[in-house]
């Protein structure tokens, strides 16, 4: 019995097109999920608070009574952690740190000739909204990989939102809530999905006296993972403010070949599998023995874990494959055509092949640097861009909070040097005025 499909693309040699056209990918798409989506960002911009209640109870299951949770909501959150999760949350965040403080980048200063110069400046954006899911699962971990990247960015007003949780009263899971107290947080919203996306982009009014008359001003990035929805929201309001990327529904690549282990395999796509119902897990081998040995372990492995039904519906989906290729070279250009969220390595000279990968949002290289690796503990960030957009775009990191302004200094003696190039151009344009601006400082 298989509990995933196979794709057998041996003996064939297909173009990028054909390759994108036979590559496994959920049949909801974000451009699916943006007609459902565009009402509720309209709701909230014109109802603002009131729109973010009617949606929490349509979408969450419970009406939030503090959309913004109350400062002493996170400190008892903090302080009922458990100790062990408490200590694994503080590594995260320290490992986190360490690599996104070395992400910085430099300013400089071009020296052209004396008295012209150019000086490259990174200046944060002033306000972000980081949003943290919590639907089929809660993620304080995804609260550590944005807030860490803005803080380290320099961002002086971060805000975080997360699903209101029938559970915790309206509130956002206590995790969750812990995890923005121990990052130094207090700016929290029990908001969800594409409503917290609208919020963040066009603020949100008041609706009762515990919200003030404004909820939640403005941001000018938004950032952070979720759900196809999440996804297409955040495609909709590009523009009115930055994104990262379209972070939908999660995937794994494996490109393995006869020196993988099995179980490892089985196991990592396993782990995807329980993010999401439409998360994708991937493998492509050349390995015939190893790709039957791998679906005997899901069978075993999608049984026996917590969450066998969403495992076992997301790997029988549409997004789910094995791929049979003809050697690592061919599963090279296959994993670069799907250009996956998170690509792991497990084949002969790992490290060599990794390097030769050129569309991905995080490679993880050899048997021991699994996902769940770089989920949590790596340092590196798990926020990745999903559904194929590595191909352009990349995973979260201080770049999303920085802009680059150039500053441009001249003195009188180096405009001169160039002004009659500076005219001649200009009139070459057509714009005169352009090269009397220049003219008419001599």
């Amino acid at each position: 019995m298989r509990v995933i499909q196979r794709i057998d693309l041996r003996g064939q040699v297909l173009s990028r097109t054909e390759l994108l056209r036979v590559l496994p990918r959920p049949e909801i798409g974000v451009e699916q999920a943006v007609d459902a989506v565009a009402p509720i960002l309209t709701d909230v911009r014109a109802r603002g608070a009131a729109a973010l209640r009617d949606l929490g109870e349509r979408f969450d299951g419970v009406r939030p009574g503090h959309l913004r949770v109350p400062r002493h909501a996170l400190d008892e959150a903090l302080a009922g952690l458990d100790p062990v999760v408490r200590d694994g949350l503080e590594e995260a965040i320290a490992r986190v740190r360490a690599v996104h403080a070395d992400q910085v980048p430099t300013e400089h200063t071009t020296v052209l000739a004396d008295g012209a110069e150019v000086r490259q400046r990174w200046i944060p954006v002033q306000r972000v909204g980081l949003y943290a899911p919590g639907g089929l699962a809660v993620y304080p971990s995804s609260v550590i990989m944005n807030v860490v990247a803005a803080q380290e960015a320099g961002v002086p007003a971060l805000a975080v939102a997360s699903p209101p949780q029938k559970a915790s009263g309206g509130l956002p899971h206590p995790t969750i809530l812990a995890a923005c107290a121990l990052l130094g947080v207090d700016e929290v919203y029990a908001v969800g999905g594409a409503q917290a996306v609208a919020m963040f982009a066009y603020g949100a009014a008041g609706s009762e006296p515990v919200d003030g008359e404004v909820l939640c001003e403005p941001v000018d990035v938004v950032t952070g993972p979720g759900n196809v929805y999440v996804a297409a929201a955040k495609r909709l309001v590009r523009g009115v403010v930055g994104i990262d990327a379209e972070a939908g529904p999660t995937e794994i690549a494996v490109l393995a070949d006869h020196t993988a282990d099995a179980g490892h395999v089985a196991l990592d796509l396993v782990s995807q599998a329980e993010h999401d119902l439409m998360a994708a897990s991937v493998l492509v081998t050349p390995s015939v023995e190893l790709a039957g040995a791998v679906e005997a372990k899901l069978v075993d492995l999608a049984e026996a874990t917590k969450h066998t039904a969403r495992v076992t519906t997301a790997l029988a989906g549409p997004q789910s494959a094995v791929v049979l290729v003809d050697d690592v070279e061919q599963g090279l250009a296959v994993v670069d055509a799907y250009g996956a969220e998170h690509l792991e390595i497990q084949t002969e000279d790992a490290a060599a092949v990794a390097q030769r990968v050129r569309s991905a949002g995080a490679i993880f290289v050899g048997p021991y640097s699994p996902v769940s690796l770089g989920d949590y503990m790596a340092g590196s960030n798990h926020v990745l861009p999903t559904g194929g957009t590595a191909h352009f775009a990349s995973g979260l990191g201080v770049h999303a909070f920085l802009r680059s302004v150039q500053v441009v200094d001249y003195s009188r003696e180096a405009l001169a040097k160039v002004a009659d190039r500076i005219v001649a151009v200009a009139n070459d344009e057509d714009l005169p005025a352009h090269g009397e601006a220049v003219r008419g400082r001599f």
